[in-house]
């Protein structure tokens, strides 16, 4: 049974601070609740292992978030989970990546393949992409190889 919705937060503070201490990483946990929204913020000096390489262990730490403030039940709030402020920075970089892929498919006439990134990662730059008239997103290959393609449309 999901945890009510008063008792998410400290559920998710006390996950996120028995990681940090099991990592031993000094870091404050800061979780604040905005509607059907809970967000959860490591802050601290150095949080590169929190984050993990493309931010895969801040996207596990998430998951777990989610699926522990759930229950195994659907959840009523969504729960993000970042460590000063990466999940704004990485996304600016997603953005200008696809803008590149963009540039490149369209001068190109060819799909142009993206580094392999996280379900989470490709939604950004479908979403980015999305209300432009000469490229098509998709992504292809299998988890955790999946990639997102930029491909030009053909008028």
């Amino acid at each position: 049974m999901g945890h009510p919705a008063t008792e998410v937060v400290p559920v998710v503070r006390e996950l996120l601070e028995r990681i940090a201490v099991a990592a031993g990483v000094e870091a404050t946990v800061d979780v604040h609740e905005d509607g059907d929204h809970v967000t959860a913020e490591y802050v601290g000096p150095d949080l590169g292992l929190l984050i993990g390489h493309h931010g895969q262990t801040i996207d596990a730490i998430q998951h777990l978030a989610y699926r522990i403030a759930s229950g195994g039940e659907q959840p009523k709030k969504q729960i993000v989970v970042d460590a000063a402020g990466y999940r704004e920075r990485r996304a600016v970089a997603l953005r200008a990546a696809a803008d590149q892929a963009a540039e490149a498919a369209v001068h190109d006439r060819r799909p142009v393949s993206l580094d392999a990134m996280t379900a989470l990662e490709r939604k950004v730059i479908h979403e980015h992409l999305k209300d432009r008239y000469d490229v098509e997103t998709y992504s292809e290959g299998q988890e955790p190889a999946r990639r997102l393609v930029v491909a030009p449309l053909v008028d």
